[in-house]
């Protein structure tokens, strides 16, 4: 499907939308709106994790909306401080008392942390059998984090959450997590609005009568990720919502491809170092 209900399957059969909300940095009176705009926009994927502090807010949101929960699909995060034996199943019911839900469509390990990951993976199977979440994955890792959990011999992780953009293509890990069944959900996915300045994707853009950001979707979606852009804006919600209507050109595509620098849009004086933020031992 070509539209905004474009979903991916996960390795459990279940179907994830591609196009869903970020809710990073999102807070206070700002929410509800955006996540209005959204549902407005066709939006039915909402990513929010316990270390945003805004999972209430959400809820309230969430409550507000009155669409069906069947129709729904819903992702919180574990932070770091959460992940180990028992304490992570605690966190995921905090997480859904906070969200007024009865369960979660996705939780992920927000950041690898060594050894509690692992630990607190045994929770996650537990969780996902105990039906408080319907699929489980992580977020951050790199391939050798990911690889530890496969080690485990239990559930593979069904997604890793990244940041991933034209800035940061991810080639080599996306690759990786396509080879062992987890879907690459890229985090970021405009580079936090560093790109729309870019000769090359505006020359694109006026092409097709788009903005750089919409074609910096576009590009996300035909390269077949799912992906989770962020804003307060609700006009800009919308915005991000106007990608089905157009398709770039393999030539469209290379371009936007070849702006990859190998750097993080977190912090522009940081060359990306896959274990350059990672919590071990913390």
């Amino acid at each position: 499907m070509t539209d905004i209900k474009s979903s991916i399957k996960l390795a459990n059969g279940r179907s994830m939308p591609r196009l869903g909300l970020g809710t990073w940095l999102l807070n206070g009176p700002a929410i509800e709106p955006a996540v209005r705009a959204a549902f407005e926009s066709g939006y039915r994927r909402i990513d929010t994790a316990s270390a945003y502090e805004n999972e209430s807010e959400l809820g309230a949101a969430l409550k507000g909306c009155q669409i069906p929960r069947e129709e729904l699909f819903l992702t919180s995060k574990v932070w770091i401080s959460e992940q180990g034996r028992g304490i992570t199943v605690q966190a995921c019911q905090r997480s859904l008392e906070r969200l007024g839900l009865s369960y979660l469509d996705l939780y992920l390990l927000h950041w690898p942390v060594a050894q509690k990951s692992l630990w607190a993976w045994e929770d996650m199977e537990k969780l996902l059998a105990d039906g408080l979440v319907k699929a489980i994955g992580v977020s951050n890792f790199q391939k050798r984090h990911l690889d530890e959990v496969i080690k485990l011999g239990g559930t593979k992780p069904m997604v890793n959450q990244i940041e991933l953009h034209p800035l940061l293509t991810q080639e080599s890990l996306s690759e990786h997590c396509g080879r062992q069944g987890a879907v690459v959900e890229a985090y970021a996915p405009l580079a936090r609005g560093k790109l729309k300045k870019n000769q090359a994707l505006l020359k694109i853009a006026r092409k097709h009568s788009r903005t750089v950001a919409q074609v910096i979707l576009r590009w996300h979606f035909q390269s077949g990720r799912a992906f989770i852009p962020k804003s307060s804006d609700p006009a800009r919600v919308k915005e991000n919502a106007d990608i089905f209507g157009f398709l770039l050109s393999p030539e469209d595509m290379a371009v936007v491809t070849k702006q990859n620098q190998n750097r993080s849009a977190l912090n522009p004086k940081f060359d990306f170092d896959p274990d350059g933020w990672i919590v071990d031992g913390q």
